[in-house]
C-alpha cells in the first residue's frame, strides 16, 4: 500500500519518528510537483534527523536547500544541517550554513547559539564567547545562550564566577536539562564548591548515565576529595 504525504507528516508531528519515516518513504510521488516534493524531502530529512541516521537526513535537507523555493523551509533546512554538522564534528560546515544565513539577512538567537558552540568545538574561545553573547544581546534570558556562555567562561577560568551565575541562571529557566545540571556542577567545582559539584554532576548522571563528558566530570570532581 503507498503511503500518504499528510498521514506521514501526522505522525512526524506526533514525534512517532519510526512510523513516520516508513509512510513517508512509501509516497507514491508519480504525480508530485516540485512543492510536493521539497515537501516529502523536507520531513523524510526531519525524520532521519531525529533518528539520528544523519547521513540520510544529509541527502534530503540538501535537496530542499538547493530548490530554495521557501524561504523559510530553506531557513529551517540550514539550521538543522548546521546541528547535523556541529554534532558530528563537522564544525567548518556548520558555521558555512549559519553564514549563509545571516548574509541573506536572518538573525537569530539560535543561529548565534550553534555558531558559538561550533567555534567551542574548534577550541576558538573567544570567537564563541563573542558570539553566546551576541545571543544574550537578542534575548537575555536564552537558556542555551546562557548555559553556553557560563560553561566557557567558568571551564576556560576567563571568569568562573560570572560562569556560575550564567549556569545557575539556564538551570533556573530549564531545571529539567542534564546538559545545563552538568555545566552548573562544572561551574561549581571550577570555583572551588565541590559538594555543590557532585550534587549537579549526579543530577545529570541520574539522567544521562552513560554521557562521557559527565562521567569524565564527575571522575574529576571525585578525584578532588
Amino acid at each position: 500500500m503507498a503511503g500518504s504525504l499528510q498521514t506521514g507528516i501526522h505522525l512526524y508531528r506526533s514525534k512517532r519518528w519510526d512510523a513516520a519515516l516508513n509512510e513517508l518513504l512509501q509516497v507514491d510521488t508519480s504525480t508530485f510537483g516540485a512543492e510536493e516534493n521539497a515537501e516529502l524531502a523536507y520531513f523524510l530529512g526531519l525524520c532521519y534527523t531525529k533518528l539520528e541516521q544523519f547521513d540520510n537526513a544529509l541527502l534530503y535537507l540538501e535537496q530542499v536547500v538547493t530548490g530554495g523555493s521557501n524561504p523559510l523551509r530553506t531557513y529551517q533546512c540550514r539550521m538543522t544541517l548546521a546541528y547535523i554538522y556541529s554534532v558530528t564534528g563537522r564544525s567548518k560546515l556548520a558555521e558555512f550554513e549559519l553564514q549563509q544565513l545571516i548574509e541573506k539577512g536572518f538573525e537569530s538567537v539560535q543561529i548565534y547559539a550553534t555558531m558559538a558552540y561550533a567555534a567551542y568545538t574548534q577550541k576558538h574561545y573567544d570567537e564563541a564567547i563573542e558570539l553566546y553573547q551576541k545571543a544574550l544581546d537578542l534575548e537575555r534570558d536564552n537558556p542555551t545562550a546562557l548555559n553556553g556562555l557560563g560553561y566557557i567562561l567558568a571551564d576556560t577560568d576567563r571568569d568562573i564566577r560570572r560562569g556560575l551565575i550564567l549556569c545557575k541562571k539556564a538551570v533556573e529557566k530549564k531545571p529539567q536539562n542534564p546538559a545545563y545540571m552538568d555545566s552548573l556542577g562544572w561551574a561549581y567545582f571550577k570555583n572551588g564548591e565541590i559538594l555543590e559539584a557532585r550534587t549537579w554532576l549526579r543530577r545529570a548522571l541520574d539522567l544521562l548515565p552513560q554521557h562521557p563528558e559527565i562521567k569524565q566530570h564527575m571522575k574529576t570532581v571525585l578525584g578532588a576529595d
